[in-house]
């Protein structure tokens, strides 16, 4: 676990928001946008529930189906399997092309793929 804010980065590296490390995720400009619990419990700015994350990577909406999942590996896969991209071991985000598209180091792989699944930052 991290002891402060990290940094969620675009493609081009400019700051689109921040994890602290109660889980809180900021925009950009530091404006609360929702949350992550120790429990794996998604919320949005006024606390309401909008997914789950679970210890094995499933990530789940707040009906609890199935909307994706995390690997071990960092590859992050559609409720159908499909690869949607990859969150490599140093924090580079990247699309199904591999194609670069963000950067979250320091982070989770699993708290970083709730922010691309649930928040646009």
């Amino acid at each position: 676990m991290f002891t402060k804010a990290q940094t969620i980065e675009s493609g081009s590296r400019s700051t689109i928001g921040y994890i602290k490390s109660d889980g809180t995720i900021e925009n950009s400009s530091r404006s609360t946008v929702g949350y992550i619990k120790s429990d794996g419990t998604i919320e949005n700015s006024h606390r309401s529930t909008i997914g789950y994350i679970k210890s094995d990577g499933t990530i789940e909406n707040s009906s609890r189906s199935t909307v994706g999942y995390v690997k071990k590996d960092g590859t992050v896969e559609n409720s159908s399997r499909s690869t949607l991209g990859y969150i490599k071991d140093d924090g580079t985000v990247e699309n199904a092309s591999r194609s670069t598209i963000g950067y979250a180091r320091g982070i989770q792989k699993e708290w970083a793929a709730v922010v691309y699944f649930f928040f646009k930052l």
